[in-house]
């Protein structure tokens, strides 16, 4: 079943027009089982920065966005654009790029501290990821709306509204059956030289996108427990 789609408009100043939510009530027991299932499959999430160059069919990556594409946002600007990036050569330039800052950065820029961080992770400076992933999705935020004819309207809460659309991509990603690494390469301004995107736009995150390498190895972490994270009061 195909979901319903509608070209949007930017809503601004308009009244306010409710409709109807009315969702069918999931039975309790049901509801129970696949949060129990959703826990345990999204506990099985890894990132992963070794990738198979394997193809994975367009559509899912697609179908992952349009889902990421449906968080919450402030004033429901829905400020984001993903990016996927297909041409070879332009996914060359931006590890280029993306490596040539990682360099400064491990070579002292981070500082000792962030490094120290780093270490259980086993990152450096390589980034085969962002060419060997058959898909690149490149996420902006975008800082204000743009119009046209040059018009600018801010919006509010970029960070917070791209953030989880990121999160829902993850996810939508990962119970689709493929890995992703959110990779944040700083500074990331030539994101936007690369892709040739719209001064209102800034570079958020890039995620490779594909199946795990046949050898692929991922740190040996451990999440902190429901009782560390969950506050009942």
């Amino acid at each position: 079943m195909s979901p319903t789609t509608h070209q949007w408009t930017p809503t601004h100043g308009e009244p306010y027009r409710p409709v109807a939510y009315r969702p069918d009530r999931m039975p309790s027991s049901e509801s129970l089982a696949r949060a129990a299932e959703l826990r345990v499959r999204m506990d099985e999430r890894r990132t992963v920065r070794q990738f198979s160059t394997d193809p994975v069919p367009e559509q899912i990556v697609k179908d992952a966005v349009a889902c990421a594409a449906t968080a919450p946002s402030g004033a429901h600007q829905q400020p984001w654009t993903f990016v996927l990036v297909k041409d070879p050569e332009v996914r060359r330039q931006i590890r280029a790029a993306a490596e040539q800052e990682e360099e400064i950065s491990y070579d002292g820029r981070l500082g000792d501290e962030w490094l120290a961080a780093l270490r259980p992770l086993g990152t450096d400076a390589v980034k085969t990821h962002l060419t060997d992933a058959p898909h690149l999705i490149v996420v902006f935020q975008q800082r204000y709306w743009l119009g046209p004819d040059g018009s600018k309207r801010k919006h509010y809460y970029v960070d917070e509204s791209v953030g989880i659309a990121v999160g829902m991509l993850l996810t939508a990603l990962h119970l689709s059956g493929l890995a992703a690494l959110v990779h944040t390469p700083s500074p990331m301004r030539f994101l936007s030289h690369v892709l040739n995107r719209p001064e209102n736009e800034k570079a958020f995150a890039v995620i490779p996108v594909g199946y795990p390498a046949d050898d692929c190895e991922v740190p040996d972490l451990v999440r902190k427990s429901l009782d560390q994270v969950l506050v009942e009061v």
